[in-house]
């Protein structure tokens, strides 16, 4: 068997070699962020850059470089789209059998106070739907609900935009952390699932101090300082619900159930809350008369309305119980009888081709090119199972799921194009060694890496709009350097991808998302002004809370 091995500066210095390493990168943050062109076209651009890169720079062979670039597309189209469609699908199955509609209603009614309808939809609600489904559809959605229930309709976007940070780590049913674990997995000498069970723990002791602010800072953003103290009650008990939900969940569950259970639990201590306690004033924007609400108000019509997502919860629960409750009997091992279908290959070309050497490795290693389909263990195909029952359970017949399947792939065509050629960006970077040459020159940052690498997991979703994708092409990077500072990799990666979150509420694409959802496209300008300082100061929490963990309190990183 030949072989080839790395050569991580391959222009004779390291700095040098960085940056025309990171040329796949400049590309696609310049096409998508000063040349303004669609997302799948700039990520085609800067595949056919990596390429140029691993072929002209590296030397890679070619054989080799193009088996990397299709090793990447299958994965994405296994371990990210997979999951991210049947998350968008769930999502749609919901809304073609209308009880969505019986949802929408529902929120409605809760409260005439307008800083408690905030935090419930764009808080509560809103985390539920990046749950479920991730990308722009909270923004859109919340935005437009509140928007018809008489907010101003900018100051929607801005407050569905700035709920939108809290939930996104653990988006699209865990699938920015699924990725990051199958990716650097490998690197880290884990199975893929133990490396995103270490991240999902890590990220849920990061974020949920977020989560604790932003209910807070959405009334102050909405009605001012006062009228927030007004409702503490309401933000302490939304933030302390969800922040509380997501560190168990995360830590304990599964990483495809934290936005789910956090959101739901959110929304059910707000409306527990206001069975016993209510604002001594109701709050409305200026000129604003009371208006009697139509909404669904009985406890068992929001049962009805919730039963879809109720349907998920269990569906991955069951999915997941052998990790959740440990030495279960095999006939209810049920996680264990789904891993049965899973099938493990070698990528044929690839597998042990590339070697890698120190300082990425202690003495020369062969680079192992491994892929995992879990055709049943999938939380793609748990929530495709669930929408099927969830779609009959509400009405739906067969031929509307097929109809509802066939337009979620339409909807996502161009997304899904994207995933595909961002993940082969990523996996020719690793194996020509470009990823580790970045890695190096980043791990010459320090002491203050940690707080740098919450500036790139920002950076890479400000211009992607997506974690997953930021994980995909950061992550690696990320835990390498952290391992040649001798840092802790599990916290590197999760900080890129807490980090990350903070750039959602600024990514031109969710931007766009949300003025479009108004009706008031054109407003993008408007709309970055009120939240660019907010993402900067947020972002620059996680930094800090990834310092003192680096360095203070270190026994809050997970280990293996």
């Amino acid at each position: 068997m030949t072989t080839w091995l790395q050569d991580y500066q391959p222009a004779g210095g390291l700095w040098v070699s960085a940056l025309l390493a990171a040329l796949p990168i400049i590309v696609l943050l310049v096409a998508l962020g000063v040349v303004r062109l669609s997302a799948h076209l700039s990520a085609a651009l800067a595949l056919v850059t990596a390429l140029g890169v691993a072929l002209l720079l590296y030397r890679m062979p070619a054989a080799l470089a193009f088996d990397s670039a299709a090793m990447g597309v299958l994965f994405g189209v296994w371990s990210v789209a997979w999951i991210a469609f049947h998350a968008v699908y769930f999502h749609n199955v919901t809304v073609a059998t209308g009880r969505f509609d019986s949802i929408k209603r529902v929120l409605a009614g809760f409260s005439e106070d307008r800083r408690l309808q905030a935090l419930l939809i764009a808080f509560g609600f809103g985390a539920l739907l990046e749950g479920v489904a991730g990308g722009g559809s909270p923004i859109a959605i919340t935005a437009a609900m509140m928007a018809a229930l008489g907010f101003p309709p900018v100051k929607a976007v801005v407050l569905a935009l700035l709920a939108n940070t809290a939930p996104v780590a653990f988006g699209g049913l865990g699938n920015p952390l699924i990725v990051l674990g199958r990716l650097t997995a490998p690197i880290m000498h884990l199975k893929p699932d133990q490396a995103t069970e270490l991240f999902s723990a890590a990220v849920g002791r990061q974020v949920p101090v977020l989560a604790l602010i932003i209910p807070g800072f959405l009334v102050v953003v909405l009605a001012g300082w006062k009228r927030m103290l007004e409702v503490w009650p309401a933000v302490l008990t939304a933030g302390l619900a969800f922040a509380a939900m997501q560190f168990v969940a995360s830590n304990y569950i599964s990483a495809s159930l934290v936005d789910v259970l956090a959101a739901l639990t959110a929304m059910a201590a707000l409306w527990i809350l206001t069975r016993f306690w209510q604002p001594a004033s109701v709050w409305r924007f200026d000129g604003e008369e009371s208006a009697v609400s139509t909404a669904v108000k009985s406890e068992r019509g929001a049962l009805y309305a919730w039963t879809p997502y109720i349907i998920l919860i269990l569906a991955i629960f069951l999915s997941r119980i052998g990790t959740i409750f440990k030495n279960l009997p095999a006939w209810l091992d049920l996680t264990k009888l789904l891993h049965k279908a899973d099938w493990v290959f070698a990528w044929p070309g690839l597998h042990n081709h590339v070697v890698q050497h120190p300082p990425i490795t202690a003495k020369n290693a062969p680079y192992a090119a491994t892929f995992t389909v879990d055709f049943l263990f999938s939380p793609g195909t748990v929530a495709l199972i669930a929408a099927v029952i969830a779609g009959f359970a509400m009405g739906g017949r067969a031929g509307l799921l097929v109809k509802t399947y066939r337009q979620t792939l339409v909807q996502m065509r161009w997304a899904l194009a994207t995933i595909f050629m961002i993940l082969a960006i990523a996996f020719v970077m690793n194996y020509s060694g470009a990823t580790q040459t970045l890695g190096l020159a980043l791990a010459t940052t320090g002491a203050v890496f940690p707080l740098f690498s919450a500036y790139i997991g920002w950076l890479g979703v400000f211009l992607t709009g997506s974690d997953a994708s930021t994980n995909s092409l950061f992550g690696p990077m990320q835990v390498i350097s952290a391992q040649q500072l001798n840092l802790n990799p599990i916290l590197a990666g999760a900080t890129n991808t807490s980090g990350g979150v903070m750039g959602k509420m600024i990514s031109p694409q969710n931007l766009s998302i949300g003025a479009t959802a108004i009706g008031q496209s054109g407003k993008e300008g408007s709309l970055l002004r009120q939240t660019f300082l907010w993402s900067l100061l947020l972002t620059a929490v996680v930094g800090v809370i990834s310092l003192l963990q680096a360095t203070i309190l270190t026994a809050m990183i997970p280990s293996p």
